[in-house]
């Protein structure tokens, strides 16, 4: 598989029990590989008008570029915001051996190691 077959998607959610819940769906339904929760983000933004200061989680989830619909369409529909941040970056270059994992464990027919 090609290296750019493969995305880290970046999602902000409103705290933990969110995070939480996105993130075990997403692997369970195998739109993921792996999803790291980074805890205790700031976010600062303009919404409808207003400078807004919030607190977050990050959502770093490694998946592949076939997945990315699919993954988009789930978190939109578990997610509370109205314009859930959802941002897939290419990865360029990655260790053989991770990627091959993350190729197993978003294919609905095998079993990842």
């Amino acid at each position: 598989m090609t290296m750019d077959a493969y995305r880290v998607v970046l999602i902000t959610a409103n705290g933990i029990d969110e995070g939480e819940a996105i993130a075990r769906e997403l692997v369970e339904r195998r739109l993921a590989a792996c999803v790291n929760i980074v805890p205790r983000v700031i976010s600062i933004y303009r919404w409808k008008g207003e400078l807004c200061r919030e607190p977050e989680v990050l959502l770093i989830v490694k998946t592949e570029a076939r997945c990315y619909a699919e993954l988009e369409r789930t978190v939109k529909e578990l997610h509370s915001y109205e314009v859930p941040e959802i941002i897939a970056l290419p990865i360029e270059v990655g260790s053989q051996s991770y990627l091959e994992w993350v190729t197993a464990s978003t294919t609905k027919n095998e079993s990842p190691e």
